[in-house]
């Protein structure tokens, strides 16, 4: 596996502990829906939170959470709308956030953004 597959793969995992230490259940990782995937579906509570987790070895070019486009966001609530088709209950709320994480010998940040973006 590719250098920056095994760091995606480990900020997922930094991702999932952070949520459950949280409160948060884990419904879903790696949610694909035509083009779209979403990293981790989570509940707490009445609300189904979208995690997109964004994972860079360096804050040189820019925060984890610059790289997340327009597109990008499309196709993120266009695969939670076909969730929550599925399987989503008429009382839920669905929120967006974005586990943003910079890894690297230095060590690891991280930063847990609620509502990063809404949808419409």
């Amino acid at each position: 596996m590719a250098q920056h597959n095994d760091l995606g793969k480990e900020g997922e995992e930094l991702a999932v502990a952070h949520l459950l230490k949280n409160g948060y259940d884990i419904l879903v990782q790696n949610y694909v829906f035509q083009k779209g995937e979403i990293d981790i579906i989570a509940r707490k509570g009445n609300t189904i939170v979208i995690v997109e987790v964004k994972t860079r070895s360096t804050p040189d070019f820019g925060a984890p959470q610059d790289f997340l486009k327009p597109a990008q966001i499309k196709r993120l609530v266009k695969t939670a709308d076909h969730f929550m088709e599925l399987y989503g209950e008429d009382d839920l709320e669905v929120r967006f956030d974005i586990f943003a994480i910079i890894k690297n010998k230095a060590g690891t940040k991280t930063e847990h953004i609620e509502d990063a973006f809404y949808h419409f």
